[in-house]
């Protein structure tokens, strides 16, 4: 501060104050175009690799569209390459006790009837949103599915062991994708790789039961997710 005051004082720096200014000026603007950039940089290489940008979560909470293409989204999805001319449902959060648990949505082609979904080629994503065990998926699941139909032990144990295999611990923004198969099962993906399949059509009924069932114990996503379509 003790060098500027005899700068102030001297009446050729007044003179070169404008230039100064200008300076100054120029540099801010400079340095917000480069911010701009950067920024820019950013959200191109969170979309490049499959990650969710931060908008994400705000286009789900204010119940606006997103305006990605369809097909750029399949391009980054090889489970749905298979999958000839489906489009994605917009995403459906599912919260537990206020904590986000995972965005789904479906794979479906205009064809799909969900009142006979495991009769039509579709897929179900379920993109999770905080880390959890794949155990506890896997148990979770055939709780659910009990709650829909009488299985014996034969068929809990198996399918229980079956998901626990397929099911790996997750963190935020992995994403596990259950294509049916029609006459078949399940096939399932885990962030694009293919991890294994249950070759069994009552699973496949049941597993999808879990969101498409009108028994859910989730009807209000149930509801989100099968908004607009055919029963």
């Amino acid at each position: 501060m003790a060098m500027l005051a005899p700068t102030l004082t001297n009446p050729r720096a007044r003179a070169k104050r404008p230039v100064l200014v200008r300076c100054w000026g120029v540099a801010c603007l400079g340095l917000m175009l480069c911010c701009a950039v950067q920024a820019q940089d950013l959200l191109l290489a969170n979309l490049g690799d499959g990650r969710a940008a931060p908008v994400a979560a705000t286009t789900i909470a204010t119940g606006t569209t997103a305006t990605t293409s369809p097909n750029a989204v399949v391009h980054r999805r090889p489970e749905i390459a298979a999958l000839r001319g489906v489009k994605p449902t917009p995403p459906v959060r599912l919260r537990f006790w206020g904590f986000d648990v995972y965005d789904a949505r479906l794979w479906t082609s205009p064809s799909f009837r969900h009142s006979q979904a495991t009769q039509f080629p579709f897929a179900l994503e379920l993109q999770y949103l905080r880390r959890l065990e794949g155990g506890a998926i896997a148990s979770r699941s055939l709780d659910e599915m009990r709650r829909l139909a009488t299985l014996t032990d034969a068929q809990a144990q198996g399918w229980l062991l079956a998901m626990r295999e397929v099911f790996p611990d997750v963190k935020e923004g992995d994403r596990i994708t259950g294509v049916n198969v029609p006459g078949e099962g399940v096939e399932f993906w885990v962030n694009g790789q293919r991890v294994g399949d249950v070759k069994d059509t009552a699973f496949a009924n049941l597993f999808f039961g879990i969101w498409l069932n009108e028994r859910t114990s989730e009807p209000k996503l149930r509801a989100q997710l099968l908004q607009g379509m055919t029963p």
